[in-house]
């Protein structure tokens, strides 16, 4: 990308305070965008139990980037906090050219391997508030200023580039949930050329990730050995980097109500990770699921989650037809 393709434009990223969101919001600052960085957790008032990470902190680290850094803390699951920062936004800038939709909260009211029917409603409804309604509350309130310019991009956050099931029913509503949204958004927003589309991560060091592995990003190498995955594991930058080439490309529209992944960006448009790697979430993968089919010792239970998942993605994948097979008949002697 030339240097600072984003220099005169405005951004919000929605839920910018760690992980995702924040990684976003440096990576459009260093392309030179104006980042309004909202969420809940501020200095003085943290709203994630055990988690330091603040809306200021990103705001810095935008600005030491090379862009501007606002941090704005808003709830967006209140809709009237949301008018209000569209109106600050409106009211400083004039303007908005890029929305991502990264607000989730949903770790800790996933209930993982338990089947749907014993699950919490509550804690699936107040995930599907935080995950889902707040992005279309977001999204209501920040098109309008696209709209009025007939330009911009909406970016859906999501976890995965399938339609595969995700092993837990609230976790795999939510996130295919946004892929949806995305593109019933760019149905509506076609007439006035604005694009809307959703994006994954692949297998991402998160803040919590690295706490998770004991590792940080300095030595997070160290954690392969705990869990063989982590080696094509990437930065939150990498979606950033995968975000700000989007919003650069003149050509984006073709891309709105798709749903992409950040290795494969990557490729399209050229960009590495922060390290100057470039992981391929994708292939990596795949080979891991075709090394487990040909091994000739017993699945391990790691194996077993591997190809169930696989499945999941495979099956409801008219082109996979044949690869669901395989991977039905390799349960069938192993799970």
């Amino acid at each position: 990308m030339p240097d600072r393709p984003l220099r005169d434009q405005v951004a919000v990223v929605a839920g910018a305070t760690r992980g995702v969101g924040r990684g976003i919001a440096r990576m459009l600052g260093a392309a030179g965008a104006t980042v309004y960085c909202t969420g809940r957790s501020v200095r003085g008032r943290p709203a994630t139990p055990g988690r330091p990470e603040t809306l200021e902190e990103t705001a810095e680290m935008v600005a030491a980037g090379g862009g501007r850094g606002i941090p704005v803390r808003t709830d967006h699951t209140v809709e009237s906090e949301v008018e209000q920062l569209f109106a600050r936004v409106r009211a400083e800038a004039g303007r908005l050219d890029v929305l991502v939709n990264d607000i989730w909260g949903g770790d800790a009211l996933t209930e993982w391997g338990t089947p749907f029917w014993e699950l919490s409603t509550a804690r699936g409804q107040q995930m599907l508030e935080r995950a889902v309604q707040s992005h279309i509350i977001t999204s209501r309130h920040g098109a309008p200023l696209m709209v009025e310019r007939n330009s911009g991009l909406i970016v859906e956050v999501t976890d995965g580039d399938t339609l595969g099931y995700r092993g837990n029913l609230f976790y795999d509503l939510a996130k295919n949930a946004v892929i949806r949204l995305a593109y019933a958004m760019a149905a509506d927003l076609h007439a006035h050329r604005i694009t809307a589309l959703a994006i994954t991560p692949g297998f991402l060091r998160s803040e919590a990730v690295l706490d998770h592995f004991g590792v940080t990003e300095a030595n997070w190498r160290d954690a392969i050995e705990k869990d063989e995955y982590f080696a094509e594991s990437e930065t939150p930058c990498f979606v950033g980097r995968a975000i700000a080439a989007l919003a650069a490309d003149p050509d984006v529209a073709a891309k709105s109500g798709g749903l992409f992944s950040s290795w494969e960006l990557a490729k399209e448009y050229g960009f590495t990770d922060l390290d100057g790697r470039r992981p391929g979430w994708g292939s990596f993968f795949s080979n891991k699921v075709q090394a487990i089919l040909e091994r000739d010792t017993a699945p391990d239970e790691m194996d077993l989650f591997v190809i169930r998942t696989r499945l999941h993605q495979a099956e409801l994948d008219p082109s996979a037809a044949e690869e669901a097979e395989r991977l039905r008949a390799w349960l069938g002697l192993h799970g």
